[in-house]
């Protein structure tokens, strides 16, 4: 005898492990409780890089700038667990010791573009008229031009060391941190408690401050989010080209420029470079679970 079984009306599911129907309400419950799980992840990767940066003392004895010769090319061992370069210099010292660069400059680089950025796009936003037409004229010119070729520019007018690639990755930064605040003041500043504010009697500045900037900030707050591991990328291809501080410094695409240098020796290239990734990617993440979780 053959038993048919069917889903109720109007609604989706699937099979469960003992045949039964699960709703997909359910499944997407399931879904939400696990994805913390790569949030928790990201976190712990960022909280590491970070240590890194602030006590990287804490995580390693060997120097970065000094090795020993007859140690040039181990591969990556217990003792050294990124391998040692030419001049047998441990490779994880140099990454831990460069993440501190890398993440200083990042930080640089999203508080200029959210300071600036942030400030264009809420005056142009509250202010509107000729204010709103003449900041959206200059977000459009610097939207024009490609972030990394901008990047490019201001780092070459200001010099090659790092601190410059961080302020070049800020300024390419800062048309997109006005665009997005500018949008965010438009949407708030039609609510109805900024209405009332100012039928109340509050002036346009103290409505500005205590309202609209507060409710406006949420989605920058995700974009620095994102900004953060997209400067550490840029600042380090930067760095990869030669346009950030020179040996020994130990700036994590320096390090990827150097090691590509040594084919037989593949670890000086994918240690620092898969800790760029793991950092951008969590950056990522964290930003995409803020976003999702307003």
């Amino acid at each position: 005898m053959t038993t048919i079984t069917t889903e109720p009306a109007g609604s989706t599911g699937s099979a469960g492990p003992s045949g039964g129907w699960v709703p997909s309400a359910l499944r997407r419950r399931g879904s939400r409780r696990r994805a913390p799980y790569g949030v928790l992840l990201s976190f712990g990767v960022l909280l590491l890089v970070l240590a890194w940066s602030l006590a990287p003392g804490l995580f390693t004895r060997q120097d970065p700038a000094h090795g020993v010769p007859a140690d040039a090319f181990q591969g990556p061992s217990t003792a050294h667990w990124f391998g040692t370069d030419h001049l047998g210099r441990d490779e994880f010292a140099r990454v831990v010791h460069g993440s501190a660069s890398s993440v200083t400059s990042a930080l640089v680089a999203v508080a200029i573009g959210v300071l600036v950025g942030g400030l264009i796009g809420l005056l142009a936003g509250f202010l509107g008229g000729w204010v709103d037409v003449t900041l959206a004229r200059v977000v459009d010119v610097l939207l024009a031009i490609p972030s990394f070729l901008l990047a490019v520019v201001v780092v070459s007018a200001l010099g090659f060391e790092t601190i410059n690639a961080a302020i070049a990755t800020g300024v390419s930064a800062v048309a997109v941190f006005a665009r997005v605040m500018r949008s965010e003041v438009l949407k708030t500043r039609r609510a109805v408690f900024v209405e009332a504010s100012l039928l109340l009697g509050g002036s346009r500045w103290h409505v500005l401050l205590r309202h609209v900037l507060p409710n406006a900030s949420r989605s920058v707050l995700n974009l620095a989010v994102l900004q953060f591991g997209l400067s550490i990328l840029v600042i380090a291809g930067l760095a990869f080209l030669g346009y950030g501080d020179p040996p020994p410094a130990s700036d994590w695409g320096l390090l990827v420029s150097s090691g590509k240098d040594y084919p037989l020796a593949p670890w000086l290239v994918y240690a620092p470079a898969l800790v760029t990734i793991a950092t951008v990617l969590s950056a990522n993440r964290i930003s995409r679970w803020l976003r999702n979780a307003d």
